[in-house]
């Protein structure tokens, strides 16, 4: 039961270091065009990341996300030890990322954790099938994602931007300016309803596959062992998980991260009050697609293809590519980082 604590707890301080690490998704648009200040931004975020609890368990009635995530490692290779290297691992990877100013995918470092401390865990079992240890079905799509999501938002941020400006291509150009401002409300509103649903239910995920493992494995329950859908039966008998979940995800939004709200708002293309608009307006689209088909994918990579394809409307050379390209080999070493980080530390954990 303490290491079962343990790893509770640490998942929730990393729900609260992916709040504020992916507080910039939100946030960084609107910001960059002085509609709200920083602090006013990160309150603005927050509340709707929090809302977006009450949207997900009252509304659509089920948490997708979560359940996919608790599924990616095969049930026969997770232990509590696995799970609490991938939470370390995850956590190193975001805080390094954050201090560096580099948006990388808070999702994908936990996913990666995940699978590295299984993969090590596999190493050690005699006659383990190391084919059978990922759930590739869960994970292929995944790791699709790594680059449909921001191609989505690029595409999706390009048309709307195209037509934003053919439908007020008459307008006063100081009066469209005050309206996107004010649609600039509703636009990272809705982003942040994406963010909050999208990545409080990660850590949900985790939670519950260690809950599953203690209850089956260690303390077993005959409930979590006949249940058609033990996470499902998770979310119903331990329902402050997903309020806490949500909840931590808000207070890390609250506290911002400022150094990846510079590099998302400013270093990839100057963003105007319409492009900030389309851009999080895509984004959210984006979002909410992946989320009704329980696909996991990185609310910073969804945003920052979708300021590219805004960029793109102006020119080509309005984005800045080095900078972009950079942000592209941080999100393709995310996974098989933190996997490597997560293996390494499931072999020192074992010692003890």
């Amino acid at each position: 039961m303490t290491l079962l604590i343990i790893i509770i707890f640490l998942a929730l301080a990393f729900d609260f270091i992916n709040g504020f690490h992916d507080a910039a998704n939100s946030i960084a648009t609107i910001v960059a065009t002085k509609v709200l200040t920083p602090f006013q931004a990160v309150l603005w975020a927050a509340f709707f990341n929090f809302l977006a609890y009450f949207i997900s368990r009252y509304w659509i009635g089920e948490f997708k996300i979560g359940n996919t995530i608790a599924k990616t490692v095969s049930e026969d290779f997770i232990t509590l030890e696995v799970i609490l290297a991938g939470i370390i691992a995850a956590i190193t990877w975001n805080l390094l990322t954050w201090k560096l100013g580099i948006p990388s995918s808070s999702s994908h470092t936990l996913i990666g954790g995940f699978m590295g401390a299984a993969l090590a865990h596999a190493f050690t079992v005699d006659g383990a099938d190391l084919n059978t240890v990922v759930n590739y079905a869960k994970v292929i799509p995944i790791i699709l994602f790594i680059f449909m999501a921001p191609l989505i938002g690029m595409i999706v941020a390009y048309f709307i931007t195209v037509l934003i400006l053919n439908i007020c291509r008459k307008a006063n150009p100081s009066k469209a300016d005050k309206w996107f401002k004010r649609l600039q409300l509703v636009s990272s509103a809705l982003f942040s309803l994406g963010h909050g649903a999208n990545d409080a239910q990660k850590v949900m995920g985790i939670i519950g596959a260690a809950v599953i493992y203690y209850h089956t494995q260690i303390d077993p329950m005959v409930e979590y062992k006949t249940a058609a859908d033990p996470f499902k039966y998770f979310v119903e008998h331990w329902g402050w998980v997903p309020f806490t979940s949500f909840a931590m995800i808000a207070l890390g939004t609250m506290s911002g991260g400022w150094k990846i709200v510079k590099t998302m708002g400013t270093k990839i293309t100057k963003v105007t009050s319409l492009e900030g608009v389309a851009a999080e307006t895509a984004g959210a689209i984006t979002l909410y697609t992946a989320e009704h088909f329980g696909i996991p994918v990185s609310t910073t990579h969804t945003i920052t293809g979708s300021i590219i394809g805004v960029g793109i409307t102006k020119r080509v050379s309005a984005v800045r590519w080095g900078v972009t390209i950079s942000l592209l080999w941080a999100w393709i070493l995310t996974i098989p980082v933190s996997a490597i980080i997560a293996a390494l530390l499931y072999y020192i954990i074992s010692l003890f």
